[in-house]
């Protein structure tokens, strides 16, 4: 078991940071319950963090002791792992485009895949499952902007538009009305009155 434990902390110390540790992917060390049983004994023994149900992380080793890896670098990691598409929350996107000095007090992420929560440390993340069209352009201004529009609402998305507009590069506004028929009415609306048919 000893030898396993080791495997299993050399194989995430390999990893970048934040990157999950699911038992699925220890299965090479050793079977199942084995895997298992080790992932815990390695919580309980402060080694490796639980950071939702079957997704372990390495915390990280600095001069002022060990801490929860970065909220960003894990949500990263779970989307190249598991697929998904996980974008910052409209809030952060607004905050993030200079549209509102809020600064959202909960790490909140949408997500192509299921809700649920995780625990860093003592942060927790909230991953809640969102329509497709508010995770369109992933890693992108024009995604932020499409996040930003649908946290804002409909009061709001004009004088956002046009503050956006001369602020972005126009081939960021013009992406976001190439998919104005796939986003709600109201928005489509607002975008085809400000950004000019690309």
């Amino acid at each position: 078991m000893q030898t396993l434990a080791k495997q299993v902390m050399e194989h995430a110390a390999g990893l970048p940071e934040g990157t999950p540790l699911a038992a699925k992917e220890l299965l090479h060390l050793g079977n199942r319950a084995a895997v298992d049983q080790v992932l815990s004994r390695l919580v309980r023994r402060g080694a490796l963090l639980r950071a939702g149900r079957g997704i372990y992380v390495l915390p990280v080793e600095s001069r002022f002791g060990s801490r929860a890896p970065s909220t960003a670098k894990l949500v990263e990691g779970m989307a190249s792992q598991r697929g998904e598409t996980i974008v910052s929350h409209g809030a952060a996107a607004a905050n993030a485009l200079g549209l509102t000095t809020q600064v959202p007090v909960r790490a909140v992420y949408l997500t192509s895949g299921a809700s649920r929560r995780l625990k860093l440390g003592a942060q927790t993340v909230e991953l809640r499952h969102a329509p497709v069209w508010q995770l369109l352009f992933p890693g992108r201004a024009a995604g932020e902007v499409v996040r930003a529009l649908a946290w804002l609402g409909p009061e709001k998305a004009g004088e956002a538009l046009r503050t956006l507009r001369s602020k972005l590069p126009a081939a960021e506004m013009k992406q976001v009305a190439s998919v104005r028929s796939r986003l709600p009415t109201w928005m489509a609306q607002e975008v085809s009155a400000l950004v000019p048919h690309g």
